[in-house]
């Protein structure tokens, strides 16, 4: 098969053991990131399967229709950027693995902590003035004894309680009703309202699915309750925050500082762009997933789904009805 694989930025995939599975296809890598429909068009118009990095790349039913070769869309975990009903319509079979049960991604647990640790001790500053000749600047805060708040009450989100307890911290809980629900059950401190949470709170940590019901969960009015000394993290999704609703509590100072892997335009390559110059932003170009080990673990799956397809035995298909009427190649 015709494998093309869009937005390997790093060119990392082809290092990888697992890359090794799709030995016999004939395998393009694109190094670059494209939205524009009609060049992507180009690009892909003789593949017969695409692999797809996360969610750089969506997925329309406008591209789809300049794809008359393609069959198989390959990727893993959730899949908002691409338009299901569209690829069903056009004879286009995703597959997906969704990760259920067994650990949390911990790659993303651990830049968690190197955030809130860089954000609480302002080691950005600190090595930017010591490598200028000026040694020492300003002054962080401990992290014994303050408190974590973590929004979401998932595998990564726990995670970092782990850390955070080994630490010292406390660690309170905010979640959806349901989310709630389950961390009493399990012994955890939940806060008594939304509102003490995010005012209680010296770290804020957000851990929840961006979903059409998660859009834009936490608010302006949130991060105006929080403290001016307290930092507020995001190694989710930008799409979990109200639009704008970041850079305006950075301007009036309400949380004071923020750390966030994140954003709402990626990749984000402006450095006049207002929110990511902002003086108390931390930021890291969204390799919360970003490991060798991860990208091992990823893409194996994902690379299974190419191969069993080629042999005629999708698995982990999202839409299995496209493969009852299924289609020779160049049809």
């Amino acid at each position: 098969m015709k494998v093309h694989i869009l937005d390997d930025w790093f060119d990392t995939l082809g290092s990888l053991p697992c890359f090794e599975k799709l030995r016999g296809h004939d395998v393009t890598v694109w190094n670059d990131h494209v939205e524009d429909v009609d060049v992507l068009a180009e690009r892909l118009r003789e593949a017969d399967a695409v692999v797809l990095f996360r969610e750089r790349t969506q997925i329309t039913r406008d591209l789809l229709k300049k794809l008359p070769n393609l069959r198989l869309i390959s990727q893993r975990g959730v899949y908002p950027h691409v338009d299901v009903e569209a690829c069903t319509d056009l004879g286009v079979l995703l597959c997906s693995r969704m990760p259920a049960g067994g650990g949390p991604n911990y790659a993303a647990a651990e830049l968690t902590w190197a955030l809130i640790m860089m954000g609480m001790r302002d080691l950005p500053a600190q090595m930017d003035s010591v490598k200028s000749g000026h040694w020492q600047v300003g002054v962080g805060k401990t992290l014994r004894g303050r408190r974590l708040g973590l929004y979401g009450y998932g595998r990564i989100a726990k995670a970092v309680a782990e850390y955070a307890r080994a630490f010292g911290m406390d660690v309170i809980w905010w979640s959806s009703e349901e989310g709630r629900a389950r961390a009493l059950a399990e012994g955890e401190f939940v806060s008594k309202s939304r509102t003490a949470f995010f005012a209680e709170s010296d770290v804020v940590s957000l851990h929840v699915r961006l979903k059409p019901g998660t859009r834009g969960v936490i608010t302006a009015d949130d991060l105006t309750h929080m403290q001016p000394g307290a930092l507020f993290v995001n190694t989710s999704r930008a799409g979990l925050i109200e639009p704008g609703a970041l850079l305006k509590a950075l301007n009036v100072g309400r949380p004071g500082k923020a750390a966030i892997d994140v954003f709402d335009t990626e990749p984000l390559t402006n450095p006049e762009d207002p929110l990511l110059a902002h003086p108390n932003l931390i930021a890291t170009p969204h390799i919360g997933f970003v490991t060798e080990d991860e990208f091992e673990k990823q893409f194996a799956d994902i690379f299974d789904q190419v191969v069993a397809y080629a042999k005629g035995a999708p698995i982990q298909m999202i839409n299995p009805e496209v493969w009852s009427r299924p289609r020779t190649f160049g049809e």
